[in-house]
């Protein structure tokens, strides 16, 4: 099975940049499609993007869509959220998850895939 490690999580000002990544080991990231989640207090865990298997599909939920840039480098085995224009609202545990499959569209819920990272906080100051 795979592991994930996220890292690059911080404290930014609201309009401000942060990258993330996810190192994969254990198995080649190449057989897996990506996704990254996140969860705030209090709330669910919510689906933020998905990538697959290639990189040559994206899905992006609506609150991201123009302001966050998923990737990923299968020959370093990781993948990234370039998160730009962050808001308050953003501020959340941060999470990547993997699965064989591919999930986009309405419905990516975290019930889908099988292996998480242990998250990385982001927080976003107004």
């Amino acid at each position: 099975q795979v592991q994930l490690v996220e890292s690059g999580g911080g404290l930014v000002e609201a309009g401000g940049s942060l990258r993330l990544s996810c190192a994969a080991s254990g198995r080649t990231l190449s057989g897996y499609a990506m996704a990254w989640f996140r969860q705030a207090p209090g709330k669910e865990r919510e689906f933020v993007v998905s990538i697959n298997w290639s990189g040559g599909g994206t899905y992006y939920a609506d609150s991201v869509k123009g302001r966050f840039t998923i990737s990923r480098d299968n020959a370093k085995n990781t993948v990234y959220l370039q998160m730009n224009s962050l808001k308050p609202e953003d501020t959340a545990v941060y999470y990547c998850a993997a699965d064989p499959n591919y999930c986009s569209g309405y419905g990516c819920s975290h019930s889908f895939y099988d292996y998480w990272g242990q998250g990385t906080q982001v927080t976003v100051s107004s």
